[in-house]
Formats: C-alpha cells, sequence, structure tokens
C-alpha cells in the first residue's frame, strides 16, 4: 500500500495541542520532513522549548493518529523527532564526566524538610542498585554529616592521575561530600555568596565521585546566586522540588519553579514532593491529621502542570531517624522507607520521560 504525504497530514488535523487547542497543522508544528520508506512513515514536530510539559503526551497522540488514519500497518513508533525553536543553552563546561544524571533538590524556603528528603532519596535510589553521590551544597545549614552520623569525619586529598582529589564519605551505599565536613558545626559561617559558590565548585570540580547514576546536590532554600552559580557549573538533569502544603511554603515553592523554569535557567523541573503531608499517631494507624493543609503541593503540581513525585507522612522516625544519623530510608521493614523507595522510583520514571525527548546521542540508560 503507497502511502502520501497528504495522508499523513490530514492524519495530524486530529491531534490538537493541549497549550491552545489548535491542531498539530495549524499550529505550524509539523516540519516539512514527511519521509516515507515502504512502510516507515517519520517526520518531525516542532515544540516552542525543550522543557515543554506536552512534548510526550501529543508525540504519542501523533503515532496514534497515524495508525487510526492512515493505516495499523505503519511503521511510525519512535520514528517522530522532537525539535524546538527555542535556541539550546550552551553547554556548561563538562565538570562531571562520568556522572549519568545530577538532579538538584531544592525548596522556595527552609524548615520544610528539604535535606531530609534529599538525603532518604539518595539511599533509596543506592537500595535500588544505583550508583549515587549527594552534595550538601547548603552552605549555611549543612545537614549531611549530621544525617548521616559523619560529623567527624575529614575528607582525604589524594592524588590520582595527576590531580589532588577530595575523598567523599561513603555510607548507605551514597558518596557524601558537604561543606559541614571542613567547618566548625559550632560557629557560623560568615561567608559572602562568591566565598560559598566558588567552596562549592571545588566540592564539585575536586571530588572524587567516580562513576554515578544519579548525583544529588542538596541545594540551599529560596533562590540566589549559589543557585545560578550550580546551574551554571552543572549540566543538571533536573530539580525536584520540596514543600509543605501549607500556603506560605507553596507561595515560596512556586517562586523556585518559575525560576528553574524561567527562559534564561531553563532547568527541567522532575516535579514536587510533598513533606510533612499528614500525620497519623502509631496507635490510630487509620487516621490523618492534615496539620499543615489537605493536598496544597498535589494542587499546586495541578496548577503548574508538573508531577506530583511523593507525598511523605509527619512521622517521628523521620526525625529520630536524621538525628541519629541513620536515614529512615535504611530501614527495610518501614511504609515511611517504602514511600522514600516509590518516590526514588518516581524519580527514575521522571528522567526516564525526559530522555525519550532527547536525540539517541544524548539519552542515558536507565536501569530497570
Amino acid at each position: 500500500m503507497a502511502f502520501y504525504p497528504q495522508l499523513i497530514i490530514d492524519a495530524l488535523k486530529n491531534v490538537r495541542y493541549p497549550g491552545n487547542g489548535k491542531n498539530l497543522v495549524d499550529n505550524e508544528m509539523l516540519e516539512d520532513n514527511i519521509r516515507i520508506e515502504g512502510n516507515k512513515i517519520s517526520f518531525s514536530l516542532i515544540f516552542e522549548k525543550p522543557t515543554d510539559p506536552f512534548i510526550k503526551s501529543v508525540v504519542k497522540a501523533a503515532e496514534q493518529a497515524i495508525l487510526t488514519y492512515v493505516s495499523e500497518t505503519v511503521d511510525i513508533k519512535g520514528n517522530i523527532s522532537v525539535k524546538t525553536k527555542q535556541s539550546p543553552k550552551p553547554e556548561p563546561e563538562k565538570h562531571l564526566s562520568q556522572v549519568k544524571n545530577i538532579i538538584g533538590i531544592s525548596s522556595g524556603k527552609g524548615g520544610v524538610g528539604k535535606s531530609t528528603v534529599a538525603s532518604n532519596l539518595a539511599v533509596a535510589l543506592a537500595k535500588l542498585g544505583y550508583k549515587v553521590g549527594l552534595l550538601d551544597a547548603d552552605i549555611h545549614g549543612p545537614s549531611a554529616p549530621k544525617m548521616f552520623g559523619l560529623e567527624d569525619y575529614r575528607p582525604l586529598v589524594e592524588k590520582i592521575s595527576d590531580r589532588d582529589l577530595i575523598s567523599p564519605a561513603e555510607k548507605y551505599g551514597v558518596k557524601v561530600l558537604s561543606i559541614g565536613f571542613f567547618v566548625d558545626p559550632d560557629t557560623a559561617l560568615l561567608w559572602r555568596g562568591s566565598m560559598a559558590s566558588n567552596a562549592l565548585k571545588q566540592l564539585i570540580t575536586d571530588g572524587d565521585w567516580g562513576e554515578l547514576d544519579y548525583f544529588l546536590i542538596d541545594m540551599p532554600p529560596g533562590t540566589s546566586d549559589i543557585h545560578l552559580t550550580l546551574i551554571q557549573s552543572l549540566g543538571i538533569t533536573g530539580t525536584v522540588i520540596v514543600s509543605t502544603p501549607q500556603e506560605v511554603a507553596l507561595a515560596d515553592a512556586r517562586k523556585g519553579i518559575q525560576m528553574f523554569m524561567n527562559d534564561k535557567v531553563n532547568v527541567p523541573v522532575l516535579g514536587l514532593v510533598e513533606n510533612m503531608a499528614w500525620f497519623t499517631p502509631a496507635e490510630l494507624p487509620q487516621n490523618k491529621y492534615y496539620i499543615f493543609g489537605k493536598e496544597g503541593c498535589k494542587k499546586l503540581a495541578e496548577t503548574l502542570n508538573v508531577p506530583l513525585l511523593g507525598q511523605i507522612p509527619i512521622v517521628q522516625s523521620i526525625c529520630e531517624g536524621g538525628d541519629s544519623g541513620t536515614p529512615i530510608s535504611t530501614n527495610s521493614h518501614s511504609l515511611v522507607a517504602l514511600s522514600f523507595i516509590d518516590l526514588a522510583k518516581e524519580v527514575v520514571e521522571q528522567i526516564d520521560i525526559r530522555n525519550t525527548t532527547l536525540p539517541p546521542t544524548q539519552r542515558v540508560e536507565i536501569k530497570k
């Protein structure tokens, strides 16, 4: 059976772009490069920017339209490429050449449990079999030494391939470096932004991180020049935003999300984590008390069209684990630990989805 370009065009008129309701043809999203080779059909769709949240769903809808309106025997799966009008960001200097994915863990304000989520997410990813590193970049409130029970750890410098590299601590399957390893924990750190940024750059570039599947960065709360330094220095795969369901926290979380989605920053937001989502007393395991409000992050995620990666309850054992240097994710029998395992799987899934929108040469292999 012979296929003609006009058949493809007519089929794609049945697919609407959710952003404005227009079909792909009228929206000028179909590039004039339809290729037909026997039973194989391929073409490109053009989106405004690489972080467009509708890329995956539109590509799937276009594939289905071809199969429905052209022929069920057409070879179309995986043959629709994605292009963007927005000029790509200049590639940052590659510091972590052996790291597959760099994930920023961020929050709009302090006190929402960002470092707790970062530490437990790192341990959960390691339990799933990934090679994981964690950089505690919260300069003025480093938490990793306490949460990993590494308060007395002092990194050594080793010469590797003619370079003096800082050896991270390794615990629970996670490589950890923190500014807290180098300063007095009882003394306030009076550093200007440039000093803090330079210190972090050194931990990144001079750390002996080796091969990693995931490199997590526990960022300072808010939006600052440190964030911009990290973004400009590293090719960040995406960010995870942590917030409580409280309105005052959500307002700041919204600002953080907008910073990463700004055209000049353009870092994908992998999703939101709702921490302290509810309280369940041990003696009443079926009850949920919404101390900070109910499903605030879920509603914000729906409003901004970003995934809700998970909801973590308030549980005493989470606090106790962080204070004792044993993250709750290390406890295989804890229901809360399973929540962090599920969160880790969701983060992996979001990166997998992101990879489907990239050219094959830029994708990374995801373990299953």
